[in-house]
């Protein structure tokens, strides 16, 4: 039979995907599940999740897959509440999508959890800060990644004791998370012989923060705390400016001094103090080739906080399920709880006490860096001080 040319090059492309699609058909895919906020106050903060996770899908199938298997994604909106995530979780469990992670607010990981089992689904927080998560509301299937809010709190007070501020205010958000950190805050405050004068907690969402901000500029505060994030931080910081708030009291925060707050406030940010959960500045290898990758994907670009930390999620991930050999979440669980990681951050322990990675912290301040308004870390400090041991809460991982 005589073969024309044409034919041979026909031939010879379909015998380059023939081998790797029939792979495929071989194993199940890895199908990843995000309820996140796409849209509303903490919109831009699942939009920062939705690049993290694309970046490590697409990384993850042009090597070939993980463990042989094809790594899918789906995003649902939530817009950061409660129901909706308990919602959107369950519709992605149940058609196929039940590895689930990247949420926002806490209290949406909180309505999740209860639901895991039912759903035959896990859960890995790479933003959710309540310390309730991986404590008096843990699940066997429900593993963190980023830091919680205890873990900031560790790093809080041997930085409020190198500072001269003896009166502070607090604004912190109306939800688990805000409640959570200035409820920490308060208490290294008082260990350290600061006192909190002030505190207030804006509705999540509100976009008139005159009323909060006047109420710090009259208690007397010579400093302020803050737990905002997301378009409520932004928001805040913006009219904090405009009311010369920030030349009046010294600023700091969690979740505050973010890279995308410092872009959009620009030069008003500078020397803002705040925890740093992530930081492309961090002077790794690993981290160095993560932000030169990140660089090639969104040109331009460094990854935020939220980002760097669900990168790592998406790391741990893909490894838990190379040692299981399966993506049923059972046996990923299994693979989870109590393993060792490499991550950007370096070799990481996923506590089999109650699902919290051990990871360092830091603290630092809104400078320049390249031309560009970023957190700069100025202080660090290490894994195993920066989380403090399980405090007993947590009756059900394992």
């Amino acid at each position: 039979m005589k073969v024309s040319k044409r034919t041979l090059i026909v031939l010879a492309a379909a015998s380059v995907f023939a081998a790797p699609m029939a792979y495929a058909q071989g194993k199940d895919a890895i199908r990843i599940g995000v309820p996140t906020a796409l849209t509303g106050p903490y919109g831009d903060l699942g939009d920062q999740v939705k690049r993290a996770m694309t970046l490590a899908v697409d990384q993850a199938n042009a090597a070939g897959g993980v463990d042989g298997r094809k790594v899918e994604v789906r995003f649902l909106d939530t817009q950061a509440k409660a129901d909706m995530a308990r919602q959107q979780g369950e519709k992605l469990a149940l058609s196929g999508f039940s590895l689930l992670m990247g949420s926002i607010a806490s209290g949406e990981a909180l309505a999740m959890g209860p639901m895991l089992e039912r759903w035959d689904a896990l859960y890995i927080s790479t933003v959710n800060k309540a310390d309730a998560i991986t404590g008096a509301s843990c699940s066997p299937r429900m593993f963190r990644v980023n830091r919680p809010d205890y873990t900031d709190a560790a790093v809080v007070k041997p930085w409020l004791e190198t500072r001269k501020e003896a009166k502070w205010a607090v604004v912190a958000a109306d939800i688990a998370w805000g409640r959570n950190s200035a409820g920490s805050f308060r208490k290294a405050a008082q260990e350290t012989n600061r006192q909190v004068v002030s505190e207030s907690f804006p509705p999540f969402g509100t976009n008139d923060y005159a009323t909060y901000i006047q109420s710090v500029a009259n208690s007397g505060a010579t400093a302020l705390w803050v737990a905002l994030a997301g378009s409520d931080a932004v928001n805040f910081a913006t009219q904090a400016k405009q009311f010369g708030l920030f030349d009046k009291v010294f600023t700091a925060g969690v979740s505050f001094v973010t890279d995308n707050t410092a872009k959009t406030l620009g030069a008003a940010s500078k020397g803002i103090f705040g925890i740093i959960n992530y930081s492309s500045t961090l002077d790794t290898p690993a981290n160095k080739k993560f932000v030169a990758e990140w660089a090639k994907k969104y040109p331009g670009t460094t990854p935020s906080n939220f980002e760097g930390e669900t990168y790592i999620g998406t790391q741990v991930l893909f490894q838990a399920i190379q040692k299981a050999g399966s993506v049923k979440p059972a046996d990923v669980s299994k693979a989870l709880s109590g393993g060792t990681f490499t991550t950007i951050l370096g070799e990481q322990r996923l506590r089999k006490e109650d699902h919290q990675l051990v990871a360092p912290n830091y603290f630092g301040h809104v400078d320049l860096s390249a031309g560009v308004w970023k957190p700069i870390i100025d202080m660090s400090v290490p894994a195993d001080l920066a989380t403090p041991a399980p405090d007993g809460s947590c009756k059900k991982a394992g």
